[in-house]
């Protein structure tokens, strides 16, 4: 007999229900997302009356996911850029010098006496005065490598050191290269990833493309030389010591040492040693705040790394200043008065509140480990994104009407139930698309059309099915049960193949590609639920109702 379980009908009605509610909020965009915002924005701490306002404008019981549109619906910024690594190659480089000068200068009765001589920017080479006891210096140098920290690298260490005539000199290894390399470009997604993050900015597009370069895409943002003074500043924060201080940025700073300009004073620079006490990286917090005479300032807080040697450096140096430099440019250089432990301190300045919150912020986020080098940057403006989505509108709505006809015209009142069905699967596929956050991009308006005429071939199989069924003169009931019983293979293989398609298609592409193969992929499990369980079940209903004797597909 044509039946279904009054559980399976509850089930399906149920599913129904929830999908049309999860995709509401979309015929309310404006609506929905300002209340969205705002219920950020109150959470964040920023309760205020015109908040409270835009957060009751849709009631809290209701879902109020939606479908985020993309960069090329709603208009925003793009930018392709390189990561400089060999300034990681550098800044490794500088780092390592105090540890090779501090085993050199104990081995000095053999090595002799050592300078930092100039070399590439990924090279340190050290000069000794006693070539004899080179084979010793390289002993020395080459006990500070360590083991490779990846897949790649195991067993090699990050170093290599040899002598080249009176001069010792200490490069990183291949593997080591490959292993910063890697991480580099994996700190950089994540940074510029929290740095966005941080503004509110909805869907960003933050993904990895070819060897060393960023793909970054922001919707809604105003223009890519906005998102370029968000991400662009590297915001490496320094603690060096201070040599002395000068007026001229020509002046000779010495091997190993470095002229900085002062942020604030016009015309003075300081001299710093270029290996720093404390860097940006050992921070855990920075937030804005206000120092003793009520200007605003920016607290901050090292890991107990970073606190360790913050502190033993102020204790062994009190009544010298050190210098805070940030992207190279000094923001204070105080004189330590005393001790400072606990990790924690504050940078002062002649700061707006706005600049200590924006540079709060940077800190907070984590400095950039090299600097980007922008090759590509593109505004797309909201009129342009508008025009996509009206030109989207009207090929769905142009294809549903033909897709509607067609069935009505071809298989009659089973048509209509198709195209009940249809609709019914636009709406799950809007509530499917809600509930986890998908962004929709103009090629994902082309799954959905794509999703629409591909939707009624199942029932277009089912209903061929019931036409041959109905040839054998086995009743109306039996032909339709017989017709779903048959089709249900044929429906299965040709979903299934094409549901790996859009797999492959999302695992292998990227951008644009994406967003196409996920409104497919979603289309087709929403289209096969609504063509085996929702047309069957208004089928059978009308059935029950009407009991006809024969019935015309």
């Amino acid at each position: 007999m044509l039946q279904i379980d009054s559980w399976k009908r509850v089930l399906i009605w149920s599913t129904l229900v929830v999908g049309i509610a999860f995709a509401a909020p979309n015929l309310f965009y404006g609506r929905v997302e300002g209340h969205n915002d705002a219920v950020k924005a109150i959470e964040a701490g920023a309760d205020t009356s015109e908040n409270r306002e835009a957060a009751s404008a849709w009631p809290s019981w209701l879902p109020s996911g939606l479908v985020n549109l993309g960069l090329d619906l709603r208009g925003g910024a793009h930018l392709l850029a390189e990561v400089q690594v060999s300034d990681v190659y550098a800044a490794r480089m500088e780092s390592l010098w105090p540890e090779v000068r501090d085993v050199l200068r104990d081995e000095r009765a053999t090595v002799g006496t050592i300078r930092l001589q100039d070399g590439p920017p990924d090279e340190l080479r050290v000069r000794i005065s006693e070539p004899g006891g080179m084979e010793r210096a390289i002993e020395l140098v080459r006990g500070l490598s360590t083991p490779v920290v990846s897949l790649t690298g195991q067993g090699t260490r990050d170093i290599e050191v040899f002598g080249d005539g009176s001069d010792l000199v200490v490069t990183l290894s291949e593997a080591e290269r490959q292993a910063i390399d890697e991480r580099t470009l994996q700190q950089t997604l994540e940074i510029v990833r929290r740095r966005i993050d941080e503004v509110g900015t909805r869907e960003p597009t933050i993904q990895r493309q070819g060897g060393d370069r960023v793909l970054i895409q922001v919707p809604g943002l105003g223009s890519a030389q906005e998102l370029k003074d968000l991400i662009g500043t590297t915001a490496q924060l320094t603690f060096q010591p201070v040599i002395s201080r000068t007026g001229s940025a020509n002046d000779n700073p010495g091997v190993g040492n470095e002229v900085v300009p002062s942020l604030d004073e016009e015309g003075v620079f300081y001299i710093l040693e270029q290996a720093p006490v404390v860097t940006g990286e050992e921070l855990v917090d920075a937030r804005p705040d206000f120092d003793q005479n009520g200007r605003p300032a920016v607290s901050f807080r090292f890991n107990p790394s970073g606190g360790r040697k913050f502190g033993d450096y102020t204790a062994a140096n009190i009544g010298s200043p050190f210098a805070i430099v940030l992207d190279n440019e000094v923001i204070s250089a105080p004189v330590i008065q005393s001790h400072i432990s606990g990790g924690s301190g504050i940078i002062t300045g002649n700061f707006t509140v706005e600049e200590s919150t924006n540079l709060a912020v940077l800190l907070r986020a984590g400095a950039l480990p090299a600097g980007l080098d922008f090759l590509e940057e593109r505004t797309i403006g909201p009129e342009l994104g508008q025009d996509s989505i009206d030109a989207g509108k009207i090929a769905t709505m142009v294809a549903f009407a033909a897709v509607l006809v067609f069935m009505v015209l071809s298989y009659g009142l089973f048509g209509v139930f198709a195209n009940i069905a249809l609709i019914l699967n636009i709406g799950l596929m809007f509530g499917f698309l809600s509930s986890f956050g998908a962004t929709l991009t103009l090629p994902g308006i082309a799954g959905i059309v794509l999703t629409v005429g591909m939707a009624v071939d199942a029932n277009v199989l089912v209903f061929e099915r019931i036409r041959e069924e109905l040839k054998t003169a086995r009743g109306p009931a039996r032909a339709i049960e017989l017709g779903y019983e048959k089709a249900l293979s044929a429906i299965v293989d040709a979903n299934i193949t094409t549901f790996i398609t859009a797999v492959i298609l999302y695992v292998m592409g990227a951008g644009p590609v994406r967003g196409f193969a996920v409104t497919l992929g979603v289309g087709i499990l929403t289209s096969v639920f609504t063509a085996i369980f929702v047309t069957r079940l208004l089928i059978v209903m009308w059935f029950e109702r009407r009991r006809p004797k024969t019935i015309e597909v």
